[in-house]
């Protein structure tokens, strides 16, 4: 059975439309944009998804055990020892005891996995950076809400 498409009955309904026809445009770009990644960097969409996740958490100060990344990329223990391995032997990762649990480890970017990533994404981020500007910060706290709201509504139930 097809799913009738949606027809907006009134001017709301036409706004929510385009601002989910938006995040569908939006979702697109990205997929581009990581594929494009991929291949310029040589690398399955695993193995970049883990750098990205690495990148992000690093930003925010925390560090990443193993399981933090299975979580994330939700594969198996024995899928995220591989995925290890192979970012490690690739030189992007090292794995380093954790600062604060002896019996516990990390994995963090080497400077050869930042300069890599920043070479293939800066310049997209200072177009994204560029094409906040015109926006005041409250239409930007405004869109950051939005697209929270967005990644929840996504999550599975």
């Amino acid at each position: 059975m097809v799913a009738e498409p949606w027809i907006p009955a009134n001017e709301r309904d036409v706004v929510v439309l385009g601002a989910l026809e938006a995040v569908r445009a939006f979702s697109d770009a990205l997929d581009r944009m990581y594929a494009s990644m991929r291949g310029d960097m040589d690398m399955n969409t695993t193995d970049l998804a883990a750098l990205r996740m690495l990148i992000t958490r690093e930003q925010h100060g925390e560090v990443v055990k193993p399981h933090d990344l299975a979580t994330h990329l939700a594969i198996s223990t024995a899928s995220t020892t591989k995925l290890l391995d192979r970012l490690t032997a690739d030189g992007y990762l090292v794995r380093k005891p954790h600062p604060h649990d002896r019996r516990s480890r990390i994995v963090a970017l080497t400077d050869e996995a930042r300069a890599t990533f920043r070479k293939h994404f800066g310049e997209r981020l200072r177009r994204m950076r560029e094409a906040t500007e015109p926006y005041s910060d409250d239409e930007l706290r405004t869109i950051v809400r939005f697209l929270a709201d967005m990644e929840r509504a996504m999550l599975p139930e």
